[in-house]
């Protein structure tokens, strides 16, 4: 019987699956004592450190007593769902993480679900027991609950539970009795996954991610699903529309720790790399070169979500960018495509601009961040919803919304809700925060989180994921305030900034370049206004006393990628740069804007 277990962490997303897989790690002793290996050790890319979340799924192996542990690490995000869901495929098992005290939230639902469809044998583990108010026992019976209302097996609903807090670097079986070591995890794992399967015959093997190095290029990685294979195989690769490449397996490497170790032969049920495939996308099947089979193709949900990217146009182009071609950024949108497999890139009628579908409005931006820190200059429109007609009818995405909010604002969030079409269905104390639950438009999420913050001071914590298409809605009030816009190209001054702060609340500083038609700030009233922020003060050669009074100016407001993605409007862009962000008018002009205004064009 093989030792190999193959396990796959989820969770919503903060709940501890990264801090696991790091004490997993220290306690196999997979290190040396003197190495410096740091916190979030999976997490290893530039954005993942920053935002403190995991966006691409990672696998890792360590031994324990005479059994070897692949382990998976999952996203939390529901925008990440393709990278889960495409990577269960080579689990047997998978390790549930709730925290104590939130128990299971959206993220943790839509995972489940997956998994449990699957198959896979659940391990729950309830994370974080030593918070403050924590309540494992209430968690319990939650998961046990929502296992039922997915239609979990009986084998499925027969899960062993295991308490502890991964921070700490402790895990039991009973939340009051804290140990020292993690070690009752890993038996639970050995105990109640089952073995990788050994099946017999011909080679079959699902692509299910890939690595990159620059030496020998694209890696594909999966689990071998049947038979074994082997160094300088020739083999069959087999597209997703079902088209048969003959190819060969030029080098083969098994997962070992962190890294990767170079071997002659994977017997079924362990998760391997293979170099020397050319032109393989994510859900190929490797196969036998005489006899090939191919596996189901991975289904992924599809996108509810789609953005306008298009060149740099404006006055400022192509000074900090490397890559401003419509060239270059059509290639490395199809190049993105064929490892993000939730995201879609249709042509439009210009040939400067693309489509970009995707799961949400983090998705989108992690990709606009990724290519902004690549060297590249892109513009960007407002995210837009895809309408589906279902039946005859008008359909678009509707979401299941949660938020923990003290209770004295409570009501601020439900009316803030309410406004754009959202239900409130459940309402109940936890804790001492008040738990919300609605259904919501997607529409109706874009620009929400800031007001919900801003009306709670910062205490709401938000959650959502993608429930149904279902008829639609209705209009929804988009942004109720209109924006300056800057009259000239220049250099803005403190002067006209502090003469025009009763005007609004400006976005940029003293002493920036801006140019006609760029958004400046944001008007008091409901309508667009031109404004000069580049004149400055006439001077004199009177001395006078008290006229040159020091300018008092408020601090510019500066949005985050994502917070400008929600405050745009259909006539404005967002324009990217590797060192700057601005927001604009599509039209630069006054003229052009008044022309296509009377028009009815954008």
């Amino acid at each position: 019987m093989q030792k190999i277990r193959n396990i796959a962490i989820i969770a919503h997303v903060d709940h501890g699956k990264t801090t696991l897989v790091d004490k997993i790690l220290h306690s196999c002793s997979i290190f040396r004592d003197n190495e410096q290996t740091g916190d979030l050790i999976l997490d290893n890319n530039d954005l993942e450190r920053e935002r403190g979340i995991t966006i691409v799924s990672k696998n890792v192996s360590v031994q324990y007593k005479d059994v070897k542990i692949n382990i998976i690490d999952t996203p939390g995000h529901a925008d990440f769902g393709g990278e889960v869901e495409r990577v269960l495929k080579m689990a047997d098992g998978v390790l549930l993480l709730c925290d104590a005290f939130e128990g299971a939230m959206p993220q943790t639902r839509f995972v489940t679900q997956k998994a449990l469809a699957l198959g896979l044998k659940p391990i729950v583990v309830v994370n974080k027991v030593d918070k403050e108010n924590c309540r494992p026992e209430e968690v319990y019976e939650q998961i046990f609950e929502l296992f039922f209302n997915l239609e979990a097996t009986e084998d499925q609903l027969d899960f062993p539970v295991i308490y502890g807090s991964s921070k700490q670097g402790w895990m039991s079986t009973d939340w009051k009795v804290p140990t020292t070591d993690i070690f009752a995890l890993l038996d639970a794992v050995v105990a109640n996954i089952p073995p990788a399967p050994v099946n017999d015959g011909t080679l079959q093997m699902q692509i299910t991610s890939l690595d990159y190095s620059s030496f020998v290029g694209r890696i594909a990685v999966g689990r071998v699903h049947r038979g074994s294979i082997k160094e300088n195989q020739p083999v069959t690769l087999i597209k997703r529309d079902g088209k048969m490449v003959k190819s060969r397996v030029k080098e083969l490497y098994t997962f070992e720790g962190l890294g990767k170790i170079r071997t002659t032969e994977v017997k079924s049920g362990d998760i391997c790399a293979v170099v020397g495939i050319d032109g393989f996308d994510i859900g190929d099947t490797i196969a036998d070169f005489d006899a090939p089979e191919q596996l189901p193709v991975i289904k992924i949900d599809e996108p509810t979500m789609n953005m306008l990217f298009t060149i740099n146009n404006s006055p400022f182009f192509g000074k900090e960018g490397k890559f401003v071609t419509s060239q270059r950024i059509k290639e490395r949108l199809y190049k993105e495509m064929e490892k993000n497999l939730a995201l879609k890139v249709v042509e439009t009628e210009s040939p400067d601009a693309y489509l970009v579908y995707g799961r949400g409005i983090l998705h989108l931006s992690v990709l606009i961040e990724t290519m902004r820190r690549e060297g590249y200059e892109i513009q960007v429109g407002q995210p837009q919803v895809i309408v589906k007609e279902i039946d005859g009818k008008k359909c678009e995405p509707i979401e299941t919304l949660i938020v923990d909010v003290p209770g004295e604002v409570a009501g601020k969030v439900i009316e803030l809700v309410t406004q754009r079409k959202g239900e409130l269905l459940i309402m109940e104390p936890k804790g001492d925060l008040q738990h919300l639950e609605f259904e919501i438009p997607a529409r109706g999420i874009i620009g929400l989180r800031n007001n919900v913050l801003t009306a709670t001071a910062g205490e709401a914590i938000m959650a959502h994921r993608f429930k149904a298409y279902e008829p639609w809605k209705g209009t929804i009030p988009g942004r109720l305030n209109g924006v300056l816009v800057s009259m000239e190209k220049g250099s803005t001054t403190a002067y006209s900034i502090d003469k025009l702060q009763d005007r609004g609340r400006f976005f940029v500083d003293p002493g920036v370049d801006v140019y006609e038609g760029q958004i400046m700030g944001e008007h008091i009233r409901d309508n667009d206004l031109v404004v000069n922020i580049v004149k400055g003060k006439a001077l004199t050669n009177m001395r006078a006393s008290g006229t040159d009074d020091s300018n008092r100016i408020a601090p510019a407001i500066k949005f985050s990628l994502e917070e400008a993605m929600e405050y745009i409007q259909a006539d404005e862009y967002i324009e990217i740069t590797p060192l700057s962000m601005r927001l604009r008018k599509i039209y630069l002009t006054e003229a052009e804007r008044r022309i296509k205004g009377k028009s009815g064009g954008q």
